[in-house]
């Protein structure tokens, strides 16, 4: 018997298990310490983002506010930990690990009631808290992964829509370590459009708080604020407010304003565009070359910004629709700097009922002024021989040539577009003191594609590439068959 069982132990059979088994073992062996070794690792290099619409995925504008942080910062996270969507569990924990500033506390609600009332907070909220400033933000996570709120008043059910995690706590971030505000006042009385919930949010991000200001019941710019904003008029200015806001930025005070549709001529407005080197031209602007899909009304302009304007501006894609056009021209005053930073390509149209122009037009532009905010300084410079900008105000004119920038229907529409980056980056850039921290929230819907030439495109995937693997496969059965 036991000859048996060793002879059985010598067979081939017996040696090839053997060598299986072996090999089973070591393949156990390496996987267990690459997982151990693994789990050593950074949770941002641990975890890979495989998530549809990268919602996991952190921008280099948080990885900078992090990288910078020099305040301990504490997240206290109201809930309890094993009910918490998995999503917001993973997010947190991979934003955390960017920093060793950063410490996470989970607080049951149930078992520690007490804590909500005396913080201050709900149940499913993250309190950002920095105990050197002093300050706290809380973070629901309602605001994290947001509904849909039309879709309720559709169908009578809510889905998730968004996830605003980066945004969210970024921003919370951002208040809770600066003491630094903005306001911006933005004129009534023209028909002007008001802002779409997705750019109110993105000004909350920033610390931006703005505010209705009719010029012409009050004929004053308030000291508070920091720019003006005219929002796509409908109606011409009034000649006394033509004079304000030119005063206004003659003493240092900076306007953005967003051109909109008016069927009666504008004398007033163009008035204050044309001191700063920028005119109005007719019509509608239809390029040819760097359009949507054969609509040549709808732009993808070329970016031509720098600096902070362009600022996390990866794609450079922004759409405009029925965009008018711009020229540039010699401003009033040779102090007065004018540049584009938006414009069309030189296969463009200024298209009106009776001509059609072809050029390059511009689409969006700044204006800056540098301004003696004082004679008396100036006179000290002037005898001490000093020519530095101690004593120095800078104005700043920004003009965008159509409201669709920031158009709800366009913006909400193409989750890809940079439209809302650029405008913010518009804002932001009249702020020394201000960065754009404002991060967009992430689709969990279907996402479509924009592309500048999406025709060419189409015509390759659907029918070019298909017909190739045809004819590549037809040639194969061919030489089998003659084989």
């Amino acid at each position: 018997m036991l000859e048996k069982i060793k002879k059985s132990f010598r067979s081939t059979t017996s040696r090839n298990g053997s060598y299986s088994l072996g090999l089973i073992a070591l393949v156990i062996g390496i996987v267990i310490v690459i997982n151990l070794i693994a789990g050593q690792l950074p949770e941002n290099i641990r975890n890979i983002d495989i998530s549809d619409n990268k919602i996991y995925e952190i921008t280099d504008t948080s990885k900078k506010i992090l990288e910078k942080l020099d305040e301990e910062i504490t997240f206290t996270i109201y809930a309890e930990k094993d009910s918490t969507d998995e999503r917001i569990k993973s997010f947190v924990k991979k934003y955390a690990a960017l920093s060793s500033k950063i410490k996470v506390e989970w607080v049951d609600p149930v078992q520690h009631p007490a804590e909500l009332t005396e913080n201050n907070v709900s149940s499913d909220t993250i309190l950002v808290s920095c105990e050197k400033t002093g300050k706290s933000k809380a973070v629901a996570f309602s605001s994290i992964l947001v509904t849909d709120e039309y879709s309720y008043y559709m169908t009578g059910s809510t889905s998730e829509s968004q996830f605003d995690g980066e945004g969210q706590l970024t921003s919370a971030i951002n208040y809770v370590t600066s003491d630094v505000s903005k306001t911006i006042y933005c004129t009534t009385g023209h028909g002007e459009n008001t802002f779409s919930s997705s750019v109110s949010a993105l000004l909350d991000k920033n610390n931006i708080i703005s505010g209705e200001l009719n010029l012409i019941m009050e004929n004053e710019i308030p000291d508070d604020c920091d720019l003006l904003f005219m929002n796509a008029p409908s109606k011409d200015i009034t000649e006394d407010e033509k004079t304000l806001i030119l005063s206004y930025l003659s003493s240092g005070g900076d306007v953005f304003i967003i051109l909109g549709e008016s069927e009666d001529d504008t004398p007033n407005l163009d008035a204050v565009l044309k001191e700063y080197g920028m005119q109005r031209t007719e019509g509608y602007i239809a390029d040819m070359q760097r359009c949507y899909q054969g609509n040549y009304y709808y732009i993808f302009p070329e970016i031509s910004a720098y600096g902070e304007l362009a600022e996390g501006l990866e794609s450079q894609m922004v759409l405009l629709i029925n965009a008018h056009g711009m020229t540039l021209t010699d401003p009033a005053r040779d102090t007065i700097a004018t540049t584009e930073f938006m414009s069309t390509s030189e296969n463009a149209y200024s298209v009106t009922e009776d001509t059609q122009e072809q050029g390059s037009y511009v689409l969006g532009a700044v204006a800056t002024e540098t301004i003696s905010n004082s004679s008396e300084n100036e006179s000290e410079d002037s005898d001490s021989g000093d020519t530095s900008e101690e004593g120095m105000d800078k104005s700043r004119l920004t003009v965008v040539s159509t409201g669709s920038l920031i158009d709800s229907q366009v913006t909400d529409s193409f989750s890809t577009l940079e439209n809302l980056d650029l405008f913010m980056n518009a804002v932001t850039a009249n702020f020394e003191d201000v960065d754009n921290v404002a991060i967009e929230p992430k689709s969990l819907e279907v996402t479509y594609n924009s592309m500048q030439h999406a025709g060419l495109l189409s015509i390759l995937v659907i029918f070019v590439i298909p017909l190739i693997i045809l004819l590549f496969g037809f040639v194969k059965w061919w030489k089998r068959r003659k084989a």
